[in-house]
């Protein structure tokens, strides 16, 4: 594309980058965009922790390269082994929260620098220990919302955040619309949203609330299919809510535009009919790795589909190891503008 200093255009450029109004130039012929202007790209990494073997507790880091299909490569490992955390990132540190460890459930955070390889760090706790729940964010801000504060299953709906470039502990963000555990998150720059799980009747529930300011969830509208078990991915429109119980598994892709609230449409289906895997996107390629069949193994499959595209999940590679539960996240996820 030719950009003219006359010209004011709309669309979207090279690499994801989605600009309307005047673009701008300096004495050097240096070009300004317009202020709003997004920009995801086709590359980016991901980063998938925590998790369960068959038997026992994952406490490594893989990560792969989005700009092109393969298997995932060791990082590192957490702090301590753990099943069902939570993750979220900016696009400089990766977070984990919660899950479950050998020594009960857990409110350690961890965090990593996405660009090096290398161990977590502490980062700080959560307001509640807690396990299968789900975390979006910002750039700027980690959520963390629902989860299981066992012992006896105690289904929650505490949500509380971080600011990702400080290390401190968890703070009280607000309450989802409904206790819940097995939850699954995604966000935009602006929402962050959180569907399904259960209470334990199972829910087709979509929650939202506006990620800069504290407060309650309000109601967003439903997904197409009633389950548990799910995650979110989300590039800075679009949402997508994959797999999960019903209670038989489903390879079932809903989506939704998070802008605005409705209900979720058919995107399409996962090659597997899968639930408690771990899934991030670069805000184009949406990606799940790993998850669970009923048998008792973890899967080691990775497919992804084009966020933009409504369609079925295609292969990607294999993760490093087969497991379960475990939490993704990535530099470049929907909610960074």
């Amino acid at each position: 594309m030719t950009i003219l200093k006359t010209d004011t255009v709309s669309g979207i450029g090279t690499e994801g980058t989605v600009f309307e109004g005047d673009i701008t130039f300096d004495s050097l012929n240096y070009m300004t965009l317009p202020k709003g202007t997004t920009t995801q790209s086709n590359r980016g990494r991901a980063l998938f922790g925590g998790g369960y073997l068959t038997p026992g507790f994952d406490g490594g880091i893989s990560y792969l390269e989005m700009q092109s299909s393969g298997n995932t490569i060791d990082f590192g490992d957490l702090s301590v082994s753990r099943g069902a955390p939570a993750s979220n990132a900016s696009s400089t540190r990766g977070i984990w929260g919660g899950g479950s460890t050998p020594a009960g459930v857990s409110d350690v955070i961890d965090y990593v620098t996405i660009n090096t390889t290398g161990n977590a760090t502490d980062f700080g706790n959560l307001t509640v220990a807690r396990k299968y729940f789900g975390a979006c964010g910002s750039q700027t801000r980690g959520l963390f919302g629902g989860g299981d504060s066992s012992p006896g299953a105690a289904n929650n709906d505490v949500i509380d955040y971080i600011t990702i470039a400080t290390t401190a502990d968890a703070q009280d963000f607000g309450n989802l619309s409904v206790s819940r555990q097995h939850v699954g998150a995604c966000s935009s720059p602006t929402r962050g949203v959180w569907a399904g799980g259960r209470t334990p009747t199972k829910l087709n529930t979509i929650d939202y609330i506006t990620i800069a300011t504290t407060g309650d969830a309000a109601d967003f509208g439903d997904l197409t299919v009633t389950t548990i078990s799910i995650d979110g991915l989300s590039s800075n429109t679009r949402g997508l809510f994959a797999g999960g119980t019903t209670p038989t598994m489903v390879n079932t892709i809903g989506y939704i535009t998070i802008a605005s609230t409705g209900n979720a449409t058919d995107f399409g289906d996962l090659i597997t009919v899968n639930s408690h895997y771990a899934c991030t996107s670069n805000g184009i390629k949406g990606i799940w790795t790993g998850g669970y069949d009923g048998s008792g193994e973890g899967y080691n499959l990775i497919e992804f589909v084009t966020i933009a595209t409504t369609g079925n999940a295609q292969d990607w590679g294999d993760t490093y190891r087969n497991r379960k539960y475990h939490a993704g996240c990535s530099d470049s996820h929907g909610g960074i503008a």
